[in-house]
């Protein structure tokens, strides 16, 4: 076979070739039982030619349409044997008769292609190198309704669960009658206008075009629809060359058709009416035969145990999904197979000696292994071995990526901690088979460290010339999809102009696509996933990888657009999300806090000296995790909050109040006197930190436990007569004193508003030394509390007594049930200026910094979820 010769020319070659031998066959049937056999006998030893062909040294091209040739005719294989066992013999038997056959039609010199009663002129569409669907049982019955369904005029409605092969099945249909097939993601922002200038254009070129999720459209769009479609629906019937449509004139090619993909019972969907319900085949699928297709798949790609470990695999899906616990971000379905087949057959190229058992579970292993949490990831493994026993695989030497993942690291001044490292390179490999991944997992458990690690990682191989294609520099772009409306996520038409206004999103992969280089482009959602935004982007997580727009605008993806996205969970995400995307499960536990507190103590330098790090590092390790663990199981929190913040928050205490910028502990002093100082400092910083979240019942609880702890801490020397709740640190007297002591005596000033009077108290003290002493290391304050018991009060009054003195400008801003992210952000622009392009910043006439106080946060209305 000529090497040069186009995909497309080939299969519809090779396809007219079987149809013409069968129907030879076929024709005399006295002898058609052993020709049958003979030809089955003939087309075995063809496909192992091709296996063998394809496990040589092959050019990417060539290599493709090789894996085509053998997954068609692996099909065509299995129709002959199927034939031969029901002895076929005639030509209008319906096992014959149902299967695509090309035939040279001589009346009209042209290819026509057949299937039943149906018959489908050949299109002639140069659709290039595409890999081609292994076709299944079911993929035939969908292919003999759709087929069906032309000939009537009407189009094909696919429907079943995520990952079934619904928009797969009808692209691969197109492939085969050579027709361009346009892919098209709807949701409920379309209307009757766009829609019909897309069914215009599909009129005029004769293409099909194939809805996904088309049950979200809103249902007067819906009607609307059903009323455009019809007209095109008559205008093919009477076989007209121009017909009205939506008040103009326009061509008819007769080859168009309109598909509908659907995904009943999800999120957001609406029933279809019944006059559109009408004009198009209904066709269910429901479970792909994972067998069969890992089966043909792992051949094309020159596996000659091909069967054997397809079952396998069948089987260790099969007892993932029944025995590994239920999470919303584990996926085993036809999506999850295809990776791990892709990942396979690369591992397979690239060490064609190695065994195929050990590629085939070393794919198995990295591509599901990142997923898990701990507990499973052990089941997993076990399962693994009980289906292949006694084969040792040896763990992936990385070498220089491992060493660079660790050189960064360093630099950015991290803690070296191996369940880190293991998930850059988990994402690594997830991120080099699938183009969209999700980071899944609790705040804190390092996921955009693990990014930015991978990132400058990428970037350095780059630059010290290490050869592979992946390793390139890489240009991120962020953004919170759930703080911004659809229409400026996604775009929209200005309701006065009526001109379309690309969104936040549009403008983003624009600017990706525009980019002609080799570099990574990686655009983050950081932000919680749900249906009502993300469903929007499902072609773009499938292999379509094309962004569809409300304005029928299609954003094809290049090869170097990722997209990544940081969640805590994906308990509302639906299935059909889930199963697009690449999951990497980022566990706090296996980080915890330690690192952050030793990162602190190397950041914190000369200021504090070593010998106390070393006494601080040990009061961290004897005492905060039992603390934390009590607070989180014994105590009721006002507000969910992970350990790592509550230890970030220790941290930043500890210095404001041992390092400020002026006064603090003198590290100098008598060492008796230091190593109480610094036991009362950490005691004060821990109660605050880890309980000053607790609500207020469970304060005396969690006095007497931080008392239990320190019983046998000589050093520490608490005070006996009252609550720690009571006692403040005072560096410059070395010891702990009473808040009372601090709190200012009430002075009336004559001609003060009866409303900005403050009499000072214990906890108007206490509150604001807190949120004085956090503010001065730059850390966020969030008050809780009931209404009406001062903590606006408390807040203003210091940032009005700080302002001056501090160098702080105070920013005011008040919510309501009507505040949006946009007036947000307004409001916050007002009290600035610009300083250049995109850059704004506070008046050059003020301060230095700025210090904003956002009043009742919790009166804007949540964002609607799926």
């Amino acid at each position: 076979m000529k090497y040069f010769v186009p995909l497309d020319v080939v299969l519809t070659i090779s396809q007219m070739m079987w149809t013409r031998d069968v129907t030879n066959i076929l024709r005399d049937s006295r002898t058609a039982t052993r020709s049958m056999r003979e030809f089955e006998s003939r087309s075995f030893q063809e496909l192992s030619q091709l296996a063998a062909a394809v496990r040589g040294d092959l050019p990417k091209l060539v290599r493709n349409t090789f894996c085509a040739l053998i997954t068609i005719n692996v099909h065509s294989r299995d129709m002959i044997t199927d034939m031969v066992k029901k002895q076929v013999r005639e030509l209008l038997s319906f096992d014959w008769q149902k299967q695509l056959r090309y035939y040279w039609d001589t009346d009209i010199d042209n290819i026509s292609v057949c299937m039943s009663n149906a018959i489908h002129g050949y299109g002639y569409e140069y659709l290039g190198a595409c890999p081609r669907l292994v076709i299944t049982p079911l993929t035939d019955r969908c292919y003999l309704c759709l087929m069906g369904a032309l000939q009537l005029h009407l189009g094909g409605a696919p429907a079943g669960p995520a990952g079934t092969g619904k928009t797969e099945t009808t692209k691969d249909l197109a492939k085969a009658l050579a027709i361009q097939c346009v892919v098209f993601n709807c949701s409920d922002s379309l209307d009757y206008r766009m829609m019909g200038g897309f069914f215009s254009g599909l009129a005029q070129s004769g293409a099909w075009c194939c809805f996904d999720e088309f049950n979200r459209i809103n249902i007067e769009v819906l009607s609307v629809i059903a009323q455009q479609l019809i007209t095109i629906r008559n205008a093919k019937a009477h076989k007209l060359n121009r017909f009205m449509f939506e008040g103009r004139e326009i061509k008819l090619v007769p080859t168009c058709a309109a598909f509908i993909t659907m995904n009943p019972g999800y999120a957001g969907r609406t029933e279809l009416p019944d006059n559109l319900a009408a004009l198009f085949r209904p066709i269910s699928m429901m479970v792909p035969d994972y067998g069969l297709i890992a089966e043909v798949i792992l051949y094309s790609e020159g596996f000659e145990s091909s069967k054997t470990l397809a079952q396998k695999m069948v089987q260790m899906y099969k007892l993932c999904s029944e025995q590994l616990s239920q999470q919303d971000h584990y996926d085993f379905g036809m999506r999850a197979v295809k990776s791990v087949l892709v990942m396979a057959g690369s591992l397979k190229r690239q060490n064609p000696d190695k065994s195929e058992d050990v590629v085939l579970i070393r794919a198995l292993r990295d591509s599901n292994l990142p997923k898990f949490l701990s507990h499973d990831a052990a089941l997993f493994q076990a399962i693994l071995s009980d289906l292949f026993p006694g084969i040792y695989i040896p763990e992936h030497d990385y070498g220089k990526v491992k060493e660079e993942i660790i050189a960064v690291q360093q630099n950015m001044h991290l803690q070296l901690v191996e369940p880190q490292i293991v998930k850059v390179i988990q994402l690594y490999e997830t991120m080099v088979v699938r183009h969209g991944v999700m980071l899944v997992g609790p705040t804190g458990g390092g996921k955009t460290t693990i990014l930015r690690i991978l990132e400058t990682t990428l970037t350095n191989l780059h630059e010290q010339g290490l050869p592979g294609d992946f390793y390139q520099p890489v240009h991120v772009y962020t953004m919170n999809p759930k703080s911004i409306t659809m229409d400026e996520l996604y775009g929209g038409v200005d309701k006065l102009s009526l001109e379309w206004k690309d969104g936040l999103m549009g403008l983003t992969v624009r600017q990706c696509v525009q980019d002609t280089s080799k570099d990574h482009q990686w655009i983050v959602c950081d932000g919680p996933v749900d249906a009502l935004w993300i469903e929007n982007m499902n072609t773009v997580l499938d292999d379509n990888k094309m962004l569809c727009l409300a304005n029928s605008e299609r954003i094809k993806f290049t090869p170097y657009i990722h997209m990544l996205f940081e969640v805590q969970d994906l308990a509302v995400a639906s299935p059909a999300t889930v199963s697009r995307c690449g999951m990497v499960y980022v566990d706090p536990d296996e980080l915890k806090w330690m690192p952050y507190v030793k990162t602190w103590m190397d950041m914190m330098g000369k200021r504090i000296p070593d010998d106390s790090k070393v006494m601080l590092i040990n009061l961290f390790q004897t005492y905060v995790e039992e603390g934390l663990q009590f607070a989180s199981k014994k105590c009721s929190q006002a507000i969910p909050q992970v350990d790592i913040s509550k230890v970030t928050s220790m941290c930043m205490l500890l210095e404001a109040v041992m390092c400020p910028k002026t006064g603090g502990v003198d590290f100098t002093c008598e060492l008796s006197k230091l190593i109480r100082l610094i036991n009362q400092t950490f005691v004060f910083c821990y109660l605050w930190a880890v309980g000053g979240n607790l609500t207020h019942n469970c304060w005396d609880s969690f006095d007497v436990f931080i008392r239990h702890q320190f019983d046998e801490n000589i050093e520490a020397k608490l005070p006996c007569t009252a609550s720690l709740w009571n006692y403040f640190i005072e560096p410059e007297g070395r010891r702990m004193d009473p808040w009372e002591r601090i709190v200012h005596s009430f002075r009336f000033e004559r001609g003060t508003s009866f409303f900005k009077m403050l009499v000072p108290t214990v906890d108007t003290t206490r509150f604001g030394y807190l949120l004085e002493r956090l503010l001065s290391v730059n850390r966020p304050v969030l008050y809780t509390g009931s209404t009406g018991v001062g903590k606006s009060v408390i807040a203003r009054d210091l940032l009005d007594n700080i302002a001056e003195r501090s160098r702080y400008v105070p920013v005011f801003i008040n919510f309501s049930a009507q505040t949006s992210s946009s007036r947000t952000q307004e409001m916050i622009e007002g009290k600035l200026e610009k300083r250049r392009k995109n850059v704004i910043g506070i008046p050059n006439t003020s301060p230095s910094s700025s210090v904003s106080h956002t009043h009742s946060l919790r009166l804007p209305m949540p964002k609607k979820r799926a």
